[in-house]
């Protein structure tokens, strides 16, 4: 597991990163093992490109895709409406707000 995702998950710190070729502002929420065997990131995507084109709004990423990952000095305060702790998409969950 990537430590700085799961610090900032646990410290609620603002994440930027790449992914599938778009940047990312993400609010990460929860990290593990998805069901499918991957390491992943439960975040509220707050701004930035998408394939899918939610923006705002929450994904589940693969940590493995990933990329120019960057922690930010900001931090959020409390969980986005729809988060529910004990992600159903994880079989193992390494941190949770």
């Amino acid at each position: 597991m990537n430590t700085h995702i799961k610090n900032a998950v646990e410290t609620k710190t603002i994440l930027k990163f790449n992914y599938d070729g778009e940047p990312r502002v993400v609010e990460p929420h929860a990290c593990g093992v998805s069901t499918a065997g991957n390491e992943v990131l439960r975040c509220y995507q707050t701004s930035g490109g998408s394939v899918s084109g939610t923006v705002p709004g929450w994904h589940l990423m693969k940590i493995s895709k990933i990329e120019n990952l960057t922690t930010t000095d900001s931090h959020f305060n409390s969980p986005r409406p729809g988060y529910k702790k004990g992600d159903k998409g994880m079989t193992l969950i390494y941190a949770e707000i």
